[in-house]
């Protein structure tokens, strides 16, 4: 029987959240009693567009009041390698919130941590997409560039030659490969294309403003965003993915201790006398031996390139921003105005400056980066969009503006444009080791 077909307690208590989040407080109650022997009590479901493929919230007990969130993946059931581990982070040095409950048990993955009161960082981020303000901005810049130099130390310090046994047994490759393939169990190979490829896109229809066409025929087009055409189509981009992103050839760049998921809904906001301070939770991904290029690849999706707006709030993106299409031969041709925010432009500086380009420069140094590291680099972040949530209009919550918004950017970082270049190869020139 095929993993994907026995949903989780978890996977049962998140599906019944999305349709009525009061119902799920009854199973989300017994799963922690049985875990843990908690009685909660005002158990509350956060609905939080934050949460693509989690579930948190509140409740009390007579210990005081306590946060919960637990990351559920299709199929986790038979997955190998471990959720959750903490102690990895805090013993490598990073600032990373400890749980006072944690629970790794296949399908039933969950952590409890105390209540705290400070904002995610994200929550601080969307306000400054809403509304700029330069000192705010400032200091939340500030607060990033210190955690990238803490994260880059770590790094640094951590990196060392894995095996492909010891790469492919890392849980972050939940986030990209394992969401490309079915997994027919009893040790029969993995099928491509499946998973959340086939389930989001393959034989669906997708509705654009001026558009609508099947998957079979936009796959093979090649988008063409604000005049700049790219060189591969969609179908290529997965097939590149499958192939290059497969879990055993990943050793090649070296393992780091990382957290592998670091998006900043996974990130307090704290703020001190010497200024904010940043401090990692919910390490569903964190690992020893993280294979180095994927390391940062989540965070720097996630935390740039998915805002302001499209991924997480569409509705709002399709107030804020256009976006058009039309058919040309053997073209989609996008027009939109769509752009990052300042704030996301300067994380994507820091993040370019203190982390990616000493890691880089580190791994060219030991003899560990790979002639096509950028290659590698693109398709984990164009898998980051396309297969975190369903992209296409009204399968969740995108509309057609933010499907195509979506669906261009996820273009426009797994490729290189035919010519000339964008805010993605000026991002890539800016981190590499030779030049």
């Amino acid at each position: 029987m095929s993993t994907r077909d026995a949903p989780s307690r978890t996977a049962q208590i998140r599906a019944l959240a999305l349709l009525d989040p009061l119902a799920a407080c009854a199973p989300l109650a017994a799963l922690l009693r049985d875990l843990f022997g908690l009685e909660p009590e005002n158990l509350r479901i956060n609905l939080d567009p934050y949460s693509l493929n989690s579930l948190n919230g509140f409740f009390e007990t007579p210990d005081g009041a306590f946060f919960f969130k637990f990351h559920q993946e299709d199929g986790e059931e038979g997955m190998t390698g471990e959720y959750y581990r903490a102690d990895i982070l805090s013993r490598a040095g990073l600032p990373v919130d400890q749980p006072v409950h944690v629970s790794t048990l296949p399908g039933e993955q969950i952590l409890v941590y105390r209540r705290r009161e400070e904002p995610r960082f994200s929550d601080v981020l969307r306000a400054l997409d809403l509304a700029d303000d330069a000192a705010v901005r400032a200091s939340a810049v500030a607060a990033e560039s210190a955690l990238s130099q803490r994260l880059t130390a770590t790094y640094l310090a951590t990196l060392h030659p894995i095996t492909p046994e010891e790469a492919g047994a890392e849980p972050i490759h939940r986030l990209f490969h394992e969401r490309l393939v079915d997994r027919p169990g009893n040790d029969q190979p993995p099928r491509y294309p499946g998973g959340r490829l086939k389930d989001f896109y393959i034989g669906r229809s997708f509705a654009f403003p001026g558009v609508d066409l099947s998957w079979e025929d936009l796959a093979t087009r090649r988008f063409r965003v604000n005049g700049r055409t790219y060189a591969r189509t969609l179908a290529e981009l997965f097939d590149a993915a499958a192939a290059r992103l497969l879990p055993v050839l990943l050793a090649d760049a070296g393992g780091v201790v990382a957290h592998g998921d670091a998006h900043n809904a996974n990130v307090w906001f704290t703020p001190t006398r010497e200024g904010p301070r940043l401090t990692f939770f919910d390490p569903a991904f964190a690992g020893a031996n993280v294979p180095s290029l994927l390391a940062e690849v989540k965070a720097t999706f996630h935390n740039v390139f998915a805002h302001p707006f499209w991924l997480y709030d569409p509705a709002l993106a399709t107030q804020w921003f256009s976006a058009a299409a039309r058919l040309e031969p053997g073209l989609l041709v996008v027009d939109t105005d769509w752009a990052l925010s300042p704030v996301r432009t300067q994380l994507l500086e820091v993040k370019a400056r203190e982390v990616w380009r000493p890691m880089l420069i580190a791994l060219k140094g030991r003899a560990l980066l790979p002639e096509d590291w950028r290659e590698v680099v693109r398709l984990g972040l164009f898998l980051c969009p396309t297969l975190v949530m369903n992209l296409r209009a009204g399968a969740r919550s995108h509309t057609p503006v933010s499907s195509l918004i979506g669906l261009s950017v996820a273009v426009m970082t797994g490729s290189e444009p035919r010519d000339g270049e964008d805010m993605v190869t000026r991002f890539l020139d800016s981190i590499d080791p030779d030049q």
